[in-house]
């Protein structure tokens, strides 16, 4: 009778606290809980050259339609990415505008506030590393940035409830480059009819048009590859501000161009080639060959025939508010 009683709290211990669940079953009950659609808010923590860029994040996901909104915290300015039965969308309500684009995102890429994303990401690594401690699981796995290579691995933290806590990414040298943490995520959010209507996104999100910045000071890359330097720099007015193009010319060339933005009076929508980007302080495009993005009312272009999608990420995150000397 005593062994019986033993064996009965010994089996109470296991089918309690953090180690009852094994990693099969954890990926199971994720995978059913995301499966049917979700509204969840985070917050998340870039860190670039020692820069800290921070975001509030809302994501709301229907079956094969996404609406992510990032606001910066520092300016309030938010951007929102819209994937809906006619495409991707990048929308900037400060600058009255939008990037379309006919793209595989979200599934091309990890999305760290994504958690079906993040399901994916831990399915197909088969070397991933599982861990359990009192309180949570963690699952450590490859990323696939495909335009950031320097992005190598992450950790996904998982409650003792089952839920997404947190997930870390971490470059080639173990540096945590980005932090998302889940503060609340619901199952059972009530989709309205036009969650995912354009029309009725831009009429809900109006923000103050911002004015284009002044281009008096030239900002000049911090980083440039060894064996490129700046050979020819024009500047062109505007009519409604100006244009400074830099042509850096060497082993890795590359064009710069930086100009006033453009303020519209009605929203546009700007047809466009590529994925979207979170490029230090803002969302910006990239393709194969090119990087643009609008930050503190200056747009930039940033293209090369030589470099790579992450030599020229590299170039773009050295670039800031700072002026620099070239």
């Amino acid at each position: 009778m005593k062994r019986i009683v033993i064996l009965l709290i010994i089996s109470l211990f296991v089918l309690t606290g953090c180690g009852k669940y094994s990693k099969d079953s954890i990926v199971k009950e994720l995978d059913k809980k995301a499966r049917g659609g979700y509204k969840l808010s985070g917050s998340l923590n870039v860190v670039n050259n020692d820069e800290n860029y921070d975001y509030d994040i809302d994501v709301y996901n229907k079956d094969d339609y996404y609406k992510v909104i990032l606001t910066n915290k520092a300016n309030s300015h938010t951007q929102i990415i819209l994937k809906n039965k006619d495409g991707v969308y990048v929308l900037t309500p400060a600058l009255n505008k939008s990037f379309k684009f006919q793209s595989d995102w979200p599934y091309n890429n990890s999305q760290i506030y994504l958690l079906k994303a993040l399901i994916s990401d831990i399915k197909e690594d088969k070397n991933l590393v599982f861990k359990k401690n009192d309180n949570s699981y963690i699952f450590k796995t490859k990323v696939r940035y495909v335009n950031n290579t320097k992005l190598v691995n992450q950790n996904i933290v998982i409650g003792k409830d089952l839920d997404f806590e947190k997930v870390i990414v971490y470059d080639k040298d173990g540096v945590e480059v980005m932090t998302m943490v889940f503060d609340s995520i619901d199952y059972s959010y009530k989709f309205k009819n036009d969650e995912f209507d354009l029309d009725k996104i831009i009429d809900n999100n109006e923000e103050e048009i911002v004015e284009s910045s002044s281009l008096d000071d030239i900002i000049y890359p911090l980083y440039i590859p060894n064996g490129t330097k700046l050979v020819n720099e024009d500047k062109i007015d505007k009519p409604d501000g100006k244009r400074v193009i830099m042509n850096y010319d060497g082993d890795k060339s590359f064009l710069l161009v930086e100009e006033t933005s453009d303020v519209f009076d009605e929203f546009t929508v700007i047809p466009t080639v590529g994925e979207p980007y979170l490029l230090m302080d803002t969302l910006g495009v990239v393709t194969n060959n090119s990087l643009s993005w609008t930050s503190g009312g200056i747009d930039y272009y940033l293209v090369s025939d030589v470099m790579s999608q992450s030599e020229l990420i590299e170039v773009a995150q050295s670039i800031s508010g700072i002026v620099s000397m070239k």
